[in-house]
């Protein structure tokens, strides 16, 4: 079978001086799991927008594994992030794929942007996303409610980010699809026009602190200025009930107080016929290696093995079950 054009374009990227052949990974034969991978492999990690939290751990990651010294390597790619990581991990375009937890959800129940149950499995629950709203002062916002008439980012198109933007909008009482003027564009596109004022508010769902999200904090403060979307918790719970409440801490981003948000967890997902001993590698190497991810983004503070079962209703793949296992975590 050939490989996808777009894995294809993957592998070409970061194969010059590993040396040797590097082959997709294979599917599950079944058998014991040895957490060994005895050829050379290469996996492609489907992250999000550049100025993201996605990409920037998805980076560090693979960078991570490619200093374990094994057969295994990797590569990590910008996406439209979630819904499309899903859609690609199972048509084999990536191996890996970051995801939020709700999609992740609709993907195994074949719901919401799923027409049907998707083959997915987690390697491990990971860090929390928060759902980051931002309106531009002079645009009179005061609620999502009041985002009607208005020019609204509700992000990437296929992204994860968009499927919340679209569930806030509706849990406000507003059609996404008529009752704003929906912007589908990525985080950078987004800042740019909070900046320039042709984007009236924004929605983003990504981990702390969001790098595009500083950028814009920084350079429009005092113009801008965040939602609390909490009031809304209730009915997004009717939908999915991994959203929770939560708060972006002052000192994230340098606000005045607390500022409270809904928050939903990230999973990295597989397909779920990986073979398990590229899933167990993949997923100790998350946690052995959980000090360097720190050091590229503070998100990775909230990688842990005491929540890394934590994946209903997506099911851990039987990989990942061997490598948590093996580093005793929790059950």
């Amino acid at each position: 079978m050939g490989v996808p054009v777009m894995l294809a374009a993957t592998l070409v990227v970061g194969v010059a001086g590993c040396g040797g052949r590097q082959d997709a990974a294979t599917t599950d034969a079944g058998g014991e799991v040895t957490c060994t991978v005895d050829k050379e492999t290469r996996v492609g990690i489907a992250t999000g927008n550049a100025t993201g939290v996605y990409f920037a751990l998805g980076n560090a990651y693979a960078e991570q594994i490619n200093a374990g010294g094994g057969k295994l390597k990797a590569t990590a790619s910008e996406t439209g992030a979630s819904v499309q990581n899903i859609q690609q991990v199972v048509a084999g375009q990536y191996a890996v794929a970051f995801s939020l937890a709700d999609t992740a959800a609709d993907a195994v129940d074949g719901s919401g942007s799923f027409d049907s149950r998707q083959p997915v499995a987690a390697l491990a629950r990971i860090h929390t996303n928060y759902t980051q709203v931002i309106v531009r002062k002079a645009a009179g916002i005061k609620d999502v409610a009041g985002m009607k008439g208005k020019r609204v980012s509700t992000g990437s198109p296929k992204s994860g980010t968009e499927v919340i933007a679209n569930r806030m909008l509706t849990a406000a009482g507003l059609d996404p699809a008529q009752d704003v003027s929906a912007q589908k564009l990525d985080l950078t596109k987004t800042v740019d026009g909070m900046k320039d004022g042709s984007i009236d508010a924004l929605f983003w769902s990504g981990g702390l602190p969001t790098p595009g999200i500083t950028d814009l904090l920084t350079t429009s403060a005092g113009q801008v200025e965040f939602l609390d979307v909490t009031p809304l918790l209730p009915a997004l719970q009717k939908i999915n009930p991994v959203y929770e409440a939560g708060a972006i801490p002052a000192a994230t981003y340098k606000l005045a107080a607390d500022t409270p948000t809904v928050v939903v967890p990230n999973l990295l997902l597989v397909r779920d016929d990986l073979d398990p001993n590229v899933a167990c590698v993949l997923t100790k190497t998350l946690f052995e290696r959980q000090p360097q991810l720190v050091q590229a983004n503070a998100a990775a503070k909230e990688i842990s093995l005491g929540q890394a079962r934590r994946t209903d209703p997506v099911p851990l793949h039987r990989g990942a079950v061997k490598g948590l296992d093996d580093l005793n975590a929790p059950k």
